[in-house]
């Protein structure tokens, strides 16, 4: 539970029937690690939440403290991509390796727990069973809610953890959430939804946050057209692809077209739908299949698997081939697409079906 209302639903949803349910509450994240102080720390107010509504729904819950698997796990990987220029997505990495890895591991080692438990998230995502050469295998499948689909973040977590995991509110849509809890009285009812990087929250700013890991390492905005700098940067991370530049004194909106990291060059374009913003290709490295053991056989097949694909979590998913070869996976669109970053993941979907994802690492 995270102290929203989302799982607080799926708390209640489980709770009315025969399940021997506990509720655990993840710290992944403590502003006092920053400032040494306890000052703002937004973990408590959700830890509070999530033990008021277990009080009403009489299960019991506790805390576990995963700072420091977040920390190696997920944090440290995106400061370095962060500093290399690149634009990651912790979201994605924080449900495979902590919430899906780590609180997983911890759960199953746990005495408490006489068998190997299942975990319920208020994730906005469908698991059904699909026979596979005799054998009943997890496929993680997109929600009833298309507005509210999570398997972006989910795609890449392993068959393992799927198959243990549970979607209860898969069928619903966000409002009829909404109307559930305060049907039945959850104290979250009302609690407006969470947006932002756990790790820099709401209320601050990516720049004033970052800035207090990596130094400034200042460089010019070319414009992509003229060759001639428009501005200065204070660092190849302080942008990403397709994001707009904001560069003083311009009469004309420009936007991040490309970097180039080795010269510490930001060159931006004209305008929100210049031919430089757009791709028709991108490549991404060790693709993460969630059936791990058996990829879909046409990738190798010279006409690729004909596929969709989401390269950002706010986007409709587009028609795509994907081919694979020596451990690296190609991703042809249909059409151009805007603004794809490397860092991001690419996630890749047969109808509704979630198939996996990778880490995008170019784009042509």
């Amino acid at each position: 539970m995270s102290g929203g209302v989302d799982s607080s639903v799926t708390a209640k949803l489980l709770a009315d029937k025969d399940y021997d349910l506990s509720a655990v509450f993840m710290r992944n994240w403590d502003t006092r690690d920053e400032s040494g102080s306890d000052h703002g720390c937004e973990w408590e107010k959700d830890w509070e939440d999530v033990r008021r509504v277990c009080r009403v729904l009489d299960i019991p819950c506790k805390m576990v403290d995963l700072s420091r698997e977040y920390w190696t796990r997920v944090f440290e990987p995106s400061l370095k991509f962060w500093e290399s220029g690149i634009t990651p997505n912790p979201d994605v990495w924080c449900n495979k390796e902590v919430k899906f890895g780590a609180l997983v591991d911890h759960l199953t080692h746990d005495p408490g727990f006489s068998n190997t438990p299942w975990l319920a998230t208020g994730h906005y995502a469908v698991k059904d069973w699909k026979d596979h050469n005799g054998v009943s295998r997890p496929r993680l499948l997109r929600p009833s809610d298309v507005t509210k689909d999570q398997t972006y973040y989910l795609s890449s977590i392993s068959e393992r953890s799927l198959s243990r995991a549970l979607f209860p509110l898969g069928n619903l849509k966000k409002v009829e959430v909404r109307e559930l809890a305060t049907k039945w009285n959850l104290p979250t009812a009302a609690r407006e939804e969470s947006m932002g990087i756990c790790f820099i929250g709401e209320k601050r700013k990516f720049h004033n946050f970052i800035s207090q890991y990596i130094p400034p390492r200042p460089g010019p905005i070319i414009n992509l057209e003229t060759g001639l700098q428009v501005g200065e940067h204070a660092g190849p991370w302080s942008f990403t692809i397709g994001q707009g530049a904001k560069v003083k004194g311009l009469k004309e909106k420009t936007f991040v077209a490309k970097k180039d990291i080795l010269r510490n060059i930001i060159y931006v374009v004209p305008g929100t739908d210049h031919p430089a913003l757009y791709a028709q290709s991108l490549i991404i490295r060790d693709c993460t299949w969630i059936w791990a053991d058996q990829p879909p056989i046409e990738l190798t097949h010279p006409g690729g698997l004909r596929a969709r694909v989401k390269f950002r979590h706010v986007m409709s998913d587009v028609g795509c081939t994907v081919y694979s070869d020596d451990g690296y996976t190609r991703i042809d669109f249909h059409e151009p697409q805007k603004a794809v970053a490397p860092g991001q993941v690419a996630t890749i979907y047969l109808d509704d079906w979630c198939l996996g994802c990778g880490t995008i690492i170019d784009v042509a």
